[in-house]
């Protein structure tokens, strides 16, 4: 009996270096202070760790914005310390998948610095998307796209002799051109950055925004109501070939190296191609996050996910947070516990206590579903979002490009507390010159590891039982699953014979299902579920 691949129930912890563990005292996450919490990260329970982009960068958009895939970003280490410290991670049973960004690179990418330097026509810039623009002397943008992060689509040259040039194209920032996926060279430079990183162990590689590479080359305006394949920016059918070719790669590697697509889309038909056996293994589910702490809501998210992944045999994934959304302690704990960037304001009220019961709660309802698992770090310490970072501290460009009324990114990506051994929660050693990059709440040493390690009933100590029974549980390796009949505001469902989870989401107690209880998010009453309560049974 051969075993099943590791990437379908696969638990994978999401690493943001610069906020994870600052080994040189310099305010910045590196690779050896990740490095140093191998061990942490595999007690926990983790089988990979995904890396936000660890490339050089200008740090336009955290990261996002690479310079050269070839190398480590000098504030984070060097290609030495990754290639260590991906061996290292292999050696404790973690696997190590990577970020790559095919739908641009920073201006300071060589080929961009080079499609400056040479005239319109030339094939440096075939590489992009410059155009002239419209209307007199070419002062009106090529068209009205806008940007993910809000604002203008499209930046004006400057010509060598100081006259308005050719426009270019950035679906995020103007320091991150968008690639033009139908030149040659495109095509075959990523496959060789694949090649590049899988020969030095890496075992997948997570895409950024998979669904925006290909443009229609006749630039459309976008429409009212882009039918599929329609859009000219969004899940281009051409596409396919592209992740065909990268598929191809991965799979002429020996031992299995696996493609995860970050794709936002809400045809779940649509979806689910990108996930058919010759293109990626796996892709975020989004929809799961994106819903607020309702019973019905909750039931119609899992319905669907499942649904359009079975056609395909490819595993569902579930993920509660990430370094782009605020964290589920304080989403859950507003009157509106949905996610949707353009609603995000300074300012909205949480209830921190109700937030980390029902957050505690996710937690079970997520780690007994079937597929695999992303945790983004610090979510397994039950983290708020810290929503008083001042204002000249804030560096994120959604904060910015919305002229000041999106806080960003930042209040999830505060550095880590490790411990209560000084100013910075042991985030940085005790002699660090720097203060962290953003600042830390006054409290978060009382949400330290060192803390929480000790204590049956944290969060950490909750994350760890429930990780450890996801590995031993042998319903839990399977895609069985079954719903229960449950009174309105309970979800329940079966896996395999003998395994259940219920979860009450409603406002009054319910009574559990007959059976021993092996985990609970929170205290039991008398045989009850209480409120805001997850439950794991042997029947």
């Amino acid at each position: 009996m051969t075993s099943r691949p590791w990437w379908r129930t696969a638990v994978i912890y999401q690493v943001y270096v610069r906020s994870f563990a600052d080994s040189d005292g310099d305010g910045v996450g590196d690779l050896e202070g990740v490095r140093s919490r191998l061990k942490y990260l595999a007690d926990l329970g983790a089988d990979a760790i995904w890396f936000t982009p660890w490339y050089p960068s200008p740090m336009a958009d955290g990261g996002y914005d690479v310079a050269d895939y070839r190398c480590i970003e000098p504030v984070f280490g060097t290609l030495e310390q990754a290639e260590r410290l991906i061996a290292e991670a292999h050696e404790l049973g973690l696997r190590t998948i990577v970020d790559v960004v095919p739908n641009h690179v920073s201006d300071r990418h060589p080929w961009f610095v080079e499609a400056l330097a040479t005239p319109p026509g030339s094939p440096e810039r075939s590489r992009f998307w410059f155009r002239p623009g419209k209307g007199p002397d070419g002062e009106e943008m090529p068209t009205h796209w806008v940007s993910s992060f809000s604002g203008d689509t499209w930046t004006r040259t400057v010509n060598p002799d100081g006259t308005p040039g050719e426009w270019y194209l950035h679906l995020f920032t103007p320091q991150q051109p968008d690639l033009n996926w139908s030149n040659a060279q495109v095509r075959a430079e990523h496959e060789e950055i694949l090649r590049f990183w899988f020969d030095r162990g890496v075992a997948g590689v997570r895409i950024d925004s998979a669904a925006m590479p290909v443009k229609d080359p006749a630039l459309p305006e976008v429409p009212l109501h882009p039918g599929p394949g329609g859009h000219p920016f969004i899940d281009r059918d051409e596409l396919h070939d592209i992740y065909r070719g990268w598929r191809a790669v991965a799979d002429s590697y020996p031992d299995e190296r696996i493609l995860v697509g970050e794709l936002w889309l809400e045809d779940t038909e649509r979806f689910a191609r990108y996930l058919r056996n010759d293109e990626m293994h796996t892709a975020f589910n989004f929809d799961f996050m994106s819903r607020p702490w309702e019973a019905k809501e909750l039931r119609a998210s899992i319905e669907a996910t499942l649904a359009a992944h079975a056609p395909v045999g490819a595993p569902a994934t579930w993920v509660l947070g990430n370094h782009d959304v605020t964290r589920v302690v304080t989403r859950y704990g507003r009157a509106d516990s949905s996610f949707a960037f353009a609603t995000k304001r300074f300012g909205t009220p949480s209830d921190r206590g109700l937030g980390t019961r029902r957050a505690r709660a996710a937690a079970l309802l997520v780690a007994a579903l079937p597929g695999c698992l992303y945790l983004y770090q610090g979510d397994e310490l039950g983290l708020p979002e810290v929503e008083d970072i001042p204002l000249e501290k804030l560096q994120d460009p959604m904060h910015f490009r919305s002229e000041g009324v999106d806080p960003g990114r930042d209040g999830c990506r505060v550095p880590l507390p490790w411990s209560v051994a000084n100013a910075s929660a042991g985030f940085s050693p005790d002699d660090a010159r720097q203060a962290p990059w953003l600042p830390q709440p006054a409290d978060w040493a009382e949400l330290s590891v060192a803390v929480q390690q000790g204590d049956p009933k944290s969060t950490l100590s909750l994350y760890c039982a429930a990780l450890q029974l996801r590995k031993t549980e042998p319903a839990l390796t399977t895609d069985q699953f079954e719903w229960f009949p449950s009174t309105e505001g309970v979800l329940a469902f079966r896996r395999g014979g003998s395994f259940a989870c219920v979860v009450n989401l409603g406002t009054e107690s319910v009574p559990l299902l007959p059976g021993e209880v092996l985990l609970a998010s929170g205290p039991l009453t008398d045989g009850s579920l209480p409120p805001d309560t997850a439950a794991w049974l042997r029947l």
